[in-house]
């Protein structure tokens, strides 16, 4: 049975090495040149591929995230950074020989049902390599391409945000925080994307407020300078956002405008 496997990250890798205890023929299909998925960090944002800055550390421990037939080496911290994340998901796939059954470089342009579907139950599939694209039939595909793709920006959710003049964007294009130098800079987001960049943000920015949507954070662990950073005002926690303006920013229960000049949208509004 050759069974297609969309994507070479944590979802892929796993799900080709199942195939294979189970005797079926898996093929996978990555589009970046490495394994890894999320875990892969590049410096610049590609599109249809997640993005992750380098200061990344994950946020469930590895007693949580292991695979229970490949523990991760004693010496690795209770959190992992991206880097060892990765070397960890390389090490898997080689002590189960994953890589061979891996094409890299190649896009699943599309998936569709055989013309025998209802009697074979088989798949085609369309590939693209350096330009080539390859019909191949499976006889079950398994999408392993995360979610994490695709920001999401609520068109609706921040009323003004046409005529504010100041730069903004999305978790997705962070890599490092020298672009807020020196600006006064608004994180809205509660989750660890929000946290670590707002943390990240005030070290180098003139002033550093942070919108939260919800009254209390509820994450499996935070940035461990975020308590002294609201203590001492690095970081000043405000209610959700109102409205924007030119280069101004008016938050729920706050008559007062903040003024901005850069802000950051999160991707887990």
């Amino acid at each position: 049975m050759r069974v297609a496997a969309v994507g070479a990250g944590v979802s892929g890798l796993t799900a080709t090495k199942c195939c294979l205890e189970e005797g079926l023929e898996p093929t996978g299909f990555e589009q970046s040149r490495d394994i890894g998925g999320l875990w892969h960090y590049t410096e610049h944002v590609e599109a249809g591929r997640p993005s992750l800055c380098p200061s990344v550390i994950s946020n469930t421990s590895k007693e949580m995230s292991v695979f229970p037939d490949f523990p991760y080496p004693e010496d690795f911290p209770v959190f992992l950074p991206d880097a060892q994340l990765l070397d960890y998901l390389w090490h898997y796939t080689e002590r189960f020989g994953l890589q061979k059954h891996i094409k890299f470089g190649t896009t699943v342009v599309s998936i569709r049902k055989h013309p025998d579907f209802a009697t074979t139950g088989q798949w085609d599939v369309v590939t693209e390599t350096d330009g080539k694209q390859t019909s191949h039939v499976f006889d079950a595909v398994m999408v392993c391409s995360g979610n994490f793709s695709k920001p999401s920006l609520p068109p609706h959710g921040f009323p003004g945000i046409e005529k504010f003049q100041g730069q903004y964007f999305h978790s997705r294009r962070y890599k490092h925080p020298d672009v807020f130098q020196g600006k006064r800079v608004l994180v809205v987001g509660k989750g660890n994307s929000g946290v670590d960049i707002a943390v990240e943000a005030s070290r180098v920015a003139a002033k550093s407020p942070s919108a939260l949507r919800s009254r209390f954070v509820r994450e499996p662990v935070l940035n461990d300078d975020l308590p002294s950073y609201i203590l001492t005002g690095r970081i000043t926690i405000k209610p959700g956002v109102k409205e924007f303006k030119d280069n101004s920013v008016v938050f729920h229960n706050c008559p007062e405008e903040e003024p901005i000049d850069n802000r950051r949208l999160l991707h887990r509004l």
